[in-house]
């Protein structure tokens, strides 16, 4: 581990007197650091989308181009594993700020280098790259998460944490377009128009990197203050424990994390979690511009939508798996997929020429599909100790998206390209059925009730 990287150490405890005033200022001023840094990771991870129409006009095919958006998502899925173990033995607030940082910096290079967008095989490299150092956000944020606040309230806080993918992600669309604007207006004879679309969310996530780095804080022991569980009386054993120790990457992997059945349930429902989610989200503004004749400003108005629907929808779920089914995450995620595959055969169906429908239907889809995404990612912190939730959401960051993103960006390109959108939205369908039947092998498993330190 280089040194620069390592936990921070802790500190000499506060007194008594000081403990809960710290903590409750240092509790707010963690959470909106996580919240806003991985706000920023996400105005500068799918960026290639958009800029999708206007490759495809430079000839471009849509399995091309698929194939090289593909190389987020693998590389994605294979950092948040990896660097999950190392996130795990390391300082949240610095390895969080580094990933967003380099993930910036790639983007600007697509921006302003015309080399970068000039093949489908230097594409994927960039892609593939933005998407390793994008598998830098989650850990680190998990890891705060899970030091600095207990389990009885932790869903809540996970469910609010979570909704910085939708606002991130929302956010990008409109500064995308901006960016392009400006690019167009004012550098015009430089450049064709899609590299704004890259350059102004990197500038921007570069500020946000600032400002997180400034709020974050590693442990509470590293800032004098006592564990959380001690601090609130909240443990999630009977054994009344906390592990405070820093672990082995060994005894992270064998002890708590690849010997944990319910962790193999939930990553392998995220595979279909995750098809559904890209499927629908990275190709909406193709197929809403080639099938319902959507301008880019409208496609780009259903993306801002489907993203920012997922806030309320991600909440609700939080509360539903915490206060109606006691902390069992299985059954929210039953419902709220059920709702998914009816929002998507009504948005596959609906004829051309009626907007309306279509931009309900993926306000709909945006609604329900983050709060799975979120209740995986809960699920993983909950069935393992604070120590390994890295590895965990990792673990089920690696099936996600090699299996469901991968297959949602290449695979859903060249099924399309082939067999058409019909083949396309079947695979959706059959996506949803699968995440549904998988969520309810875990409908009675109370995560707190399994961690064992």
């Amino acid at each position: 581990m280089l040194n620069f990287l390592k936990p921070a150490a802790h500190k000499e405890r506060l007194s008594e007197e000081k403990v809960d005033a710290e903590y409750k200022k240092l509790r707010f001023q963690v959470f909106m650091g996580i919240f806003i840094g991985y706000a920023g990771y996400y105005l500068i991870r799918k960026n290639f989308s958009l800029a999708m129409p206007f490759l495809m006009e430079e000839g471009f095919s849509k399995g091309d181009l698929g194939l090289a958006l593909s190389a987020i998502s693998i590389a994605y899925g294979i950092s948040k594993f990896v660097m999950g173990t190392v996130s795990d033995r390391s300082n949240a607030r610095i390895f969080l700020t580094i990933g967003l940082i380099l993930s910036a910096v790639i983007n600007l290079a697509m921006g302003l280098v015309p080399f970068f967008t000039s093949s489908i095989a230097i594409m994927f490299i960039l892609l593939f790259l933005n998407g390793w150092f994008q598998g830098m956000g989650w850990p680190p944020s998990g890891r705060v998460l899970v030091h600095w606040f207990s389990v009885s309230e932790r869903g809540g806080k996970t469910a609010i944490w979570n909704v910085a993918h939708n606002v991130g992600g929302g956010l990008m669309a409109p500064l995308a377009i901006a960016g392009a604007s400006i690019t167009t207006t004012y550098f015009g004879a430089r450049f064709i128009g899609y590299e704004g679309v890259f350059i102004l969310p990197a500038l921007i996530a570069i500020i946000i990197a600032f400002f997180a780095f400034l709020l974050i804080r590693d442990t509470p022991q590293s800032v004098g203050l006592p564990s959380i569980e001690e601090h609130r009386d909240d443990y999630p054993t009977k054994a009344r424990k906390s592990l405070e120790t820093e672990l082995t990457t060994k005894e992270i992997l064998f002890k708590y994390v690849l010997n944990n059945k319910w962790v193999w349930a939930i990553a392998v429902a995220n595979v279909f979690v995750y098809f559904v989610r890209y499927g629908v989200l990275d190709w909406a503004p193709t197929y809403l511009s080639e099938e319902k004749d959507f301008d880019m400003e409208a496609s780009s108005l259903a993306y801002f939508l489907y993203e920012w629907a997922g806030i309320p929808g991600t909440l609700l779920a939080g509360y539903i798996s915490d206060k109606v089914f006691k902390g069992r995450r299985g059954p929210t995620g039953v419902v709220f997929m059920v709702g998914v595959l009816i929002a998507v055969i009504v948005y596959w169906l609906n004829p051309a020429g009626n907007p309306l429908v279509d931009n309900i239907a993926l306000i709909a889809i945006g609604f329900l599909i983050y709060g799975p995404v979120m209740l995986i990612g809960l699920q993983a912190l909950d069935y393992v100790p604070k120590k390994a939730a890295g590895t965990a959401a990792g673990l089920t960051g690696l099936f996600g998206y090699l299996g469901g993103a991968v297959m949602a960006n290449a695979l859903m390109g060249y099924i399309v390209e082939f067999a058409g959108w019909d083949a396309g939205f079947m695979l959706l369908v059959g996506s949803s059925v699968l995440a549904i039947v998988l969520f309810a092998v875990t409908w009675n498993v109370r995560g707190q009730e399994i961690v064992k330190d």
